[in-house]
């Protein structure tokens, strides 16, 4: 688990992420209020890292800045090492849910798949919610997410269905992101969470 100062260190490298990606695309303040639906003071917040964006909200940021989440929480590497240590695995923490989502093989030019693992707390849940159609940022046509349960109990909503997974179970879908990911039991739930981009 990473030390409070790990966690202040990567909230601020996410906070100039995401100004650097809200520049990179030519938006204004407002104008990326308008695309997340978040109010320009929260993002102007984030930005300047007085406060660690939701999953929620990053989930909003990521879908109108066209990225995955991990492509947002990791900067692409275009020569990164073949062997990533433990300790080099960048983390991020949901303030909301205690979400701890950490980056065992990001995103890297050259490669398609990126892989994280996830730990959400017992009784805590995540809930995304984008009231707008998406910009191939989250879930992009042609990527495939594959949810695999380590230990503890899951539960996710993806389009009308609800899945629940046990230790040992393997989830996959297409092109669309999980509306809701909650942990029903009574100890965390740890699981791997694999992204491959097909096209």
């Amino acid at each position: 688990m990473p030390s409070p100062d790990a966690d202040t260190t990567a909230d601020l490298a996410l906070a100039a992420r995401l100004e650097a990606l809200r520049r990179e695309r030519d938006l204004s303040l407002d104008a990326a209020a308008a695309l997340t639906r978040l109010s320009r003071a929260t993002i102007s917040r984030i930005e300047r890292g007085e406060t660690s964006p939701t999953a929620n909200a990053l989930g909003r940021l990521c879908n109108a800045y066209g990225l995955t989440m991990s492509r947002l929480l990791a900067a692409v590497e275009t020569n990164a090492p073949r062997l990533l240590r433990s300790d080099e695995a960048a983390c991020w923490r949901d303030p909301g849910s205690g979400f701890l989502r950490t980056l065992i093989a990001p995103p890297t030019e050259g490669y398609a798949t990126e892989l994280a693992l996830g730990e959400l707390p017992a009784g805590a849940e995540i809930r995304y919610t984008l009231d707008q159609p998406q910009r191939g940022g989250c879930a992009p046509a042609g990527r495939e997410q594959f949810f695999y349960l380590f230990e503890g109990e899951l539960s996710l909503d993806i389009e009308a269905e609800t899945y629940r997974l046990g230790p040992g179970d393997c989830l996959r879908h297409q092109g669309v992101d999980a509306k809701r990911i909650a942990n029903p039991g009574s100890i965390p739930a740890r699981y791997l969470i694999i992204n491959t981009t097909t096209v």
